[in-house]
């Protein structure tokens, strides 16, 4: 990362010789050997550049996502098909990417309902996204059929589901279902049309992995602990009352 910093540097400084008067190859050569130079003596430097790069990317993804947000609202919020826990009028509401054969959905889904539980203003959508295999879809759309015919039941099955250790097969997610007292026999045709929603707007967000949670106008990507997420939720809360 230093070195390729160190010579985008020093190519970045060739345009401004292109302008001036033209240097010598012994002149060029000693420009070039004076930056190396100070970038050796002043090491910090490249520190500096470096993280400020990074702040200018985490601007640029974070305006890109506002925009997706912004465009995307009723999907990402409102859609009817996609199982909510919390308030109904909550002032945050927190999106969930998840795969139930996620080892680390299965660690971190834990906490977003304990921040629930725990802040009445929030909420969170849970967004199934059959990342990892073709079980994967399979439970998300049994779940998410679940999640329309007996509601009631959802909280219970997605429990079922996230407690599995390792990856689904058909006869996990049926005793999955028997446990909380359920028969999908066939997953809707709306469960598909939810789960093509979702992949879509984790393209347009950016997402390559779960879990992905959209806290505000922010992704916060992978598995982060409890006291992470709850600084995250807290600072979102507060800017939404400074509103």
């Amino acid at each position: 990362m230093m070195k390729k910093l160190a010579l985008t540097l020093l190519l970045a400084a060739t345009p401004l010789w292109a302008t001036a008067a033209p240097f010598t190859p012994e002149q060029e050569a000693r420009i070039k050997e004076m930056i190396r130079e100070t970038l050796v003596s002043n090491p910090e430097i490249l520190a500096q550049a470096a993280d400020a790069y990074d702040k200018q990317a985490q601007a640029q993804q974070n305006d890109v996502i506002k925009q997706v947000v912004e465009k995307n609202k009723d999907a990402l919020f409102n859609d009817a098909g996609s199982p909510r826990l919390g308030a109904a009028n909550a002032k945050l509401v927190m999106v969930s990417f998840t795969d139930y054969n996620c080892p680390f959905c299965k660690t971190f889904d834990p906490l977003l309902e304990k921040i629930v539980e725990k802040y009445p203003d929030v909420a969170v959508v849970i967004k199934p996204l059959p990342f990892r295999s073709e079980s994967s879809l399979t439970s998300a759309r049994d779940a998410l059929t679940v999640w329309k015919d007996n509601p009631d039941k959802f909280l219970a099955l997605h429990h079922r589901l996230m407690a599995k250790k390792g990856y689904h097969d058909d006869a996990s997610i049926k005793a999955a279902e028997q446990k909380v007292g359920v028969t999908v026999s066939q997953p809707s045709k709306e469960s598909l049309d939810t789960v093509n929603s979702n992949l879509a707007l984790s393209q347009h967000l950016g997402i390559q992995g779960t879990p992905a949670t959209l806290i505000g106008d922010q992704m916060l990507p992978g598995a982060v602990s409890y006291d992470q997420l709850e600084a995250v939720v807290k600072a979102e809360l507060a800017k939404l009352n400074d509103k």
